[in-house]
């Protein structure tokens, strides 16, 4: 296993976030570092590295892990992203030549996925993943070859209604995996695959850490899960069956609503879960494992009972009582303000320490990082509770601006981005001082944003072009 190490020259790089992102031990120092000899001056001139390399908002990846993994050597900061030697389909991929992605060749997929089934088997060593997808034609009679993206998976079986395919039928390339005739109209594809979450340290699409099975596909990690059409206008419901051992894994979550549960042989036990409206895959979701949770119960305005749960290592639950104040006032909020109300039964939130992407708005399972979840008042700040209170609140009004309304493609990132940000600084500014939210959402700007778009990251609020997506969750 190899990592990335980061070399660090004092203590402050773990201590310099405004908002206090990483917690770690201190660093070995021989001398006073610098940032104790004149703090001021020193966050004065470092104000803009600090700020665009850790913030509190959704999306904006930590460049650091928040525990040191190496006790031995606490001159260093590790950050676990290359991965163990995978299996030998896998090892041997050719990687792709980055393709630049244009606006101007943007156009309708081929294939619509009505629905879609999926089956999981969780394991130690690897899982299986089976899904059953309704494909319709965009244009009836039409039989183009159905291109479906793919990273990083095994492929153990393709069937077109019902019928396994011959290697001649299909082509399978180490990013994507192309039915050449598939039927001209409505037809079911069955796909199974097998991946290695314990190996993925990307951290992107089914990984496993800290024990927990975990999901992070925005914005295009759905691909190292199953073979896809991952792109957000491929809009499709969902059923989700998944089977866990149950003593390893007595929590077992996905979106929508919990259909049924029970026993397997074994040690094992299932669950069915539901999503009745149709959704893109950058928000499917899935966790697995020893959690408990903080239950509370919400009634919207029509009389609907909706139940809310916060889930977090058994320790950490105490430490919900900030977050689920700001879901519930949220979820009141969002009805009074804009007239929407939440459309499902349940509402989950999971809070895990090594969720990489801060905060995802996934169709009723939101994930957090735990710094975005946790708050005690012996040692959080009032800036941590506006933090956490703004951040819950945007991602549970992604439900409407984003989930259920959601982009054409990634060129239209800015809209759902934008204007849930400006619904959660309403929020805030409703639930605090307005002027005060003003001063801090103003002074953000200018220490990140006017920096960043004076920099070689400075792109248009709708770019003309991407190489890699990810680089446009920035400030």
């Amino acid at each position: 296993m190899a990592r990335l190490i980061l070399p660090c020259k004092s203590s402050c790089l773990a201590k310099t976030s405004l908002l206090g992102f990483i917690s770690s031990a201190p660093l070995r120092a021989t001398s006073k570092p610098r940032c104790l000899q004149n703090p001021v001056r020193y966050i004065s001139k470092h104000r803009g590295f600090i700020s665009s390399e850790v913030t509190f908002r959704r999306k904006y990846k930590f460049s650091y892990p928040a525990l040191y993994r190496d006790k031995q050597d606490r001159r260093r900061l590790i950050c676990a992203v290359a991965t163990d030697p995978l299996p030998k389909q896998v090892e041997e991929s050719k990687m792709d030549t980055p393709k630049e992605i244009f606006l101007k060749d943007y156009k309708l997929p081929d294939y619509y996925f009505d629905s879609v089934g999926f089956t999981f088997l969780l394991g130690e060593e690897k899982t299986i993943v089976s899904s059953k997808i309704t494909v319709l034609p965009r244009v009836e009679g039409s039989s183009s070859p159905l291109v479906l993206d793919g990273a990083d998976l095994k492929l153990l079986s393709v069937k077109v209604n019902g019928e396994e395919l011959k290697n001649g039928d299909y082509h399978l390339e180490s990013r994507h995996l192309t039915i050449l005739s598939p039927p001209s109209g409505k037809f079911t594809l069955e796909i199974v695959t097998e991946i290695y979450p314990h190996k993925n340290t990307s951290l992107e699409g089914l990984y496993k850490s800290s024990g927990n099975f975990c999901t992070q596909c925005e914005a295009e990690g759905f691909r190292k899960i199953t073979y896809y059409q991952d792109r957000p206008d491929i809009m499709s419901k969902y059923t989700v069956r998944i089977e866990a051992d149950k003593s390893l894994y007595p929590v077992l979550l996905s979106n929508g609503n919990l259909l049924e549960q029970g026993d397997l042989e074994g040690g094992k036990h299932y669950v069915l879960w539901e999503d009745p409206f149709k959704k893109p895959c950058y928000l499917f979701a899935l966790v697995a494992g020893q959690l408990e949770s903080r239950d509370d119960v919400f009634v919207t305005r029509s009389g609907r009972n909706v139940s809310l749960r916060i889930w977090t290592p058994a320790q950490d639950v105490p430490k919900t009582a900030h977050a689920m104040y700001s879901l519930k006032a949220a979820m009141k909020w969002d009805e009074d303000v804009f007239g929407l109300e939440y459309d499902l039964d349940l509402f989950n939130i999971v809070a895990v320490p090594d969720f990489n992407m801060g905060a995802m708005e996934n169709k009723s399972l939101n994930i957090f990082n735990s710094k975005l979840v946790l708050a005690s008042p012996e040692t959080a700040s009032d800036a941590d509770y506006a933090a956490i209170l703004g951040v819950i609140g945007h991602e549970y009004f992604h439900n409407w601006t984003g989930n259920r309304v959601t982009c054409r493609d990634w060129f239209q990132l800015s809209l759902k981005e934008g204007l849930t940000v400006f619904r959660d600084q309403e929020f805030s500014s409703d639930m605090g001082s307005r002027t005060v939210k003003r001063i801090s959402d103003v002074s953000r700007l200018r220490i990140s944003q006017f920096p960043q778009d004076a920099g070689p990251m400075a792109h248009p609020v709708r770019p003309h072009s991407y190489i890699k997506m990810d680089n446009f969750y920035t400030g």
